[in-house]
């Protein structure tokens, strides 16, 4: 869809997560191409003068895997942590190793509550029906992680989707999913998709913009903690995630043009209030806009994000085999359209903002929340973005990467909201 959007709101849809009768389904995650987007010569040709990037020692990535979902943490989050183990211990020593098999395992899981979920609908059970249809979410989305990979993990996404919007039909307040027109280049999407969610019975609301990580789709968001605030919430994917139209790039930051636009057309929304979060990677652009957009935006967070040693090929490398369970370079790295290690680590040195010197330019309102043990992204880019430019907030949490699991129980989602409903003035 390339046409007039102006004030367009889909109510929730079940029929695919293509967005309707006749349009091709959502691109996988990370398209290919990226070389030539990366700029010089092909940097496969370099591969073999990288040193190698040691392994994990057998059974780690098991261990990894079954301590995040003893205790809920992402990917198994919504799960049920003993479900979740057995079905790791189907997978064998390395869990993660055969994608297809991954996806199979959880989907399996997935369909018996999608069941379930249709069931109760026709029963009229509504309470029921929603929450059978979150488990399958659920269950599809660590099918599906941490990226749609392969055909399988592809189809874990998008029955993902449609049992998110199934449950999204029994949503209080409801969901509207909003199409944004967006201004692309070749072989870019001309739509940003989101989920927007408004308290009742108010005009002109403050909107808390929100978005994940490489691994986490808009279907991610928790809206609950912004509305409580009275806060409209607009949750998007960022670029190289989910139906983003366009990879991560040094200015893929104009996606967000296309969604202040938008909100700028709603008479229920107020342009002058507007906030954003980006969790995790997706800190990276809250970072950039607080700089880029700080005309148009009133307040940015950032959970986590990397600004510049996390591009760094020694922090790569260390990270590749740290607390993520998962290939770390190869799910960041896709999301900004790489698809293997070469190209990743030629491409990431140019998405330094301090080395673009963005970090030096003015900025608004930017909260810097980082985990102080992050194995992710160094704790070292939280304190350069305090040693640049504008003075900003923050607030560090013992442990590791926030998102992880332990992190959140601490605080940073209260935290995140509150600083930004006072911001907002909500």
């Amino acid at each position: 869809m390339n046409g007039d959007d102006s004030g367009r709101r889909d109510r929730p849809q079940t029929a695919g997560a293509g967005g309707g009768a006749g349009q091709p389904p959502p691109r996988p995650w990370g398209p290919p191409g990226a070389v030539e987007r990366a700029g010089g010569a092909d940097p496969r040709a370099a591969l073999a003068a990288l040193p190698a990037i040691p392994g994990r020692a057998p059974g780690e990535t098991r261990r990894l895997l079954l301590e995040r979902a003893e205790r809920g943490a992402s990917p198994f989050t919504g799960t049920i942590p003993a479900e979740a183990a057995a079905a790791i211990g189907r997978l064998g020593d390395d869990p993660a190793a055969d994608p297809d098999a991954w996806a199979r395992v959880f989907s399996a899981l997935a369909e018996r509550e999608a069941e379930r979920g249709r069931r109760a609908t026709l029963d009229g059970e509504v309470h029921a029906a929603r929450q059978a249809h979150l488990r399958a979410y659920a269950w599809y989305r660590v099918g599906r992680f941490p990226a749609p990979t392969s055909a399988g993990k592809q189809q874990a996404w998008l029955r993902g989707q449609e049992q998110f919007l199934a449950a999204a039909r029994f949503m209080d307040p409801p969901l509207e999913r909003v199409k944004m027109s967006f201004d692309a280049r070749l072989g870019e999407g001309g739509v940003v998709t989101g989920y927007l969610r408004r308290p009742l019975g108010a005009q002109a609301l403050p909107v808390a913009v929100v978005w994940g990580g490489a691994d986490a789709g808009k279907e991610d968001v928790a809206a609950d903690p912004w509305l409580a605030r009275n806060l409209a919430t607009l949750a998007i994917d960022p670029p190289g995630v989910g139906e983003a139209p366009l990879v991560g790039s040094p200015d893929a930051e104009r996606l967000w043009d296309a969604v202040l636009d938008w909100i700028e057309r709603q008479a229920d929304l107020d342009p002058d209030r507007v906030g954003v979060v980006g969790e995790r990677i997706g800190g990276y652009w809250a970072v950039k806009l607080a700089h880029t957009h700080r005309d148009r935006i009133r307040a940015a967070v950032s959970v986590g994000g990397p600004v510049h040693y996390a591009f760094s090929q020694d922090w790569i490398e260390h990270a590749e085999v740290g607390e993520y369970p998962f290939g770390l370079a190869e799910t960041v790295g896709r999301a900004f359209g790489c698809d293997d290690l070469a190209t990743w680590l030629h491409l990431a040195p140019s998405l330094s903002l301090l080395d673009q010197g963005v970090l030096d330019e003015p900025s608004g309102p930017l909260l810097v929340v980082g985990g102080a043990e992050d194995g992710v992204v160094p704790i070292a880019d939280q304190y350069l973005l305090l040693e640049h430019g504008t003075p900003k907030s923050a607030r560090f949490f013992p442990g590791g990467h926030p998102g992880a699991g332990a992190a959140l129980t601490a605080g940073v989602t209260s935290t995140v909201a509150d600083w930004l409903a006072v911001q907002l003035e909500a």
